[in-house]
């Protein structure tokens, strides 16, 4: 079983507009209202593949409740931790060229008393995990170190630990070695303090997080393709894609690809790369369903182009 932990949920609302002109009127040629968040993206994945997962979040407010309606609606087990606020409406903007948009609202604040429950709840709903992805940012009321005390406690547990989040909370968690973290190439660069030009750039920055405590590094580097460091060695990996649709939870979906194929080696890093590729082919957030993906236009080597310059370098 995969739990997944998001401390700051969200509804999200999906706009396809052909072009976004500032200033004008936009008339939308789609629209996706779907619950997010990169846990509960994960979950959504993880459930799409057919496999269990518990989505533990403090939900709060219409907004809340929304939320819990539409993963009930998809089979995705919640377990829900009750707050005051109101929980966070976010807005993505797709072009048809492939250019994304996103206006993330804050999010509530969480008092000390329901910072416990979800403590209690993660250390509840964690005896049964097999892996367990922390993911995303940390509302208003949750200290850097949260992350790690989540990291520490699911190893007392004798659970699995996959990181997704920047900044000081990464940093702070990595001392408690989780057992996988996923960058994205700027959170990459954030993380070691500077600009990224090349794959080797990547390799040398993922090689730091793990001395730095992490046990594995999945980089995604967007459409130049995924890294992995880890104990066994280095693998990159990438995939053909005809048209890009919308890249919201592609991440996500990558990260479920990861775990779900066992979350070490060069097959799971084949299957976050397929995973990632079909969700960037779908509307809004949806998550891929084993049909989805093509496998055969995976590739996976061992053999890293570190002079290769990435499309898109991470500052």
């Amino acid at each position: 079983m995969i739990l997944t932990i998001t401390p700051n949920p969200s509804l999200d609302r999906t706009y396809e507009v052909p072009s976004l002109d500032r200033g004008e009127v936009v008339r939308a040629t789609g629209e996706r209202t779907d619950p997010g968040g990169k846990g509960v993206n994960v979950s959504r994945a993880v459930t799409a593949a057919g496999q269990r997962t518990v989505a533990v979040l403090p939900l709060g407010g219409a907004p809340g409740a929304l939320v819990a309606e539409l993963l009930d609606a998809q089979g995705i087990e919640v377990a829900q931790v009750p707050i005051a606020g109101p929980t966070r409406s976010n807005i993505a903007l797709a072009e048809a060229d492939g250019v994304l948009t996103k206006i993330n609202a804050p999010g509530p604040e969480l008092s000390a008393a329901e910072q416990e429950l979800l403590l209690e709840t993660v250390r509840e709903q964690s005896r049964d995990a097999d892996w367990i992805a922390c993911c995303g940012s940390l509302p208003r009321g949750l200290a850097p170190s949260w992350y790690a005390d989540v990291v520490a406690r699911a190893h007392a547990g004798g659970a699995r630990i996959a990181l997704d989040t920047s900044g000081p909370a990464l940093l702070e968690a990595l001392r408690e070695q989780p057992d996988v973290v996923k960058p994205n190439a700027e959170e990459l660069a954030q993380a070691v303090g500077r600009p990224l030009l090349t794959v080797g750039d990547a390799v040398k920055a993922a090689e730091e997080l793990r001395a730095m405590g992490a046990r594995a590094v999945l980089a995604s580097l967007g459409a130049d393709g995924q890294l992995l460091v880890d104990d066994a060695g280095t693998w990159f990996g990438s995939a053909h894609v005809e048209v890009v649709r919308s890249n919201v939870g592609a991440g996500d979906s990558s990260l479920a690809g990861f775990l779900i194929a066992g979350g070490s080696g060069p097959q799971a890093l084949a299957s976050a790369i397929a995973h990632g590729a079909a969700a960037v082919q779908l509307p809004g957030s949806v998550m891929p369903t084993p049909g989805d993906l093509d496998p055969a236009a995976v590739t996976v080597t061992d053999d890293i182009p570190v002079d290769r310059v990435l499309t898109e370098p991470a500052a």
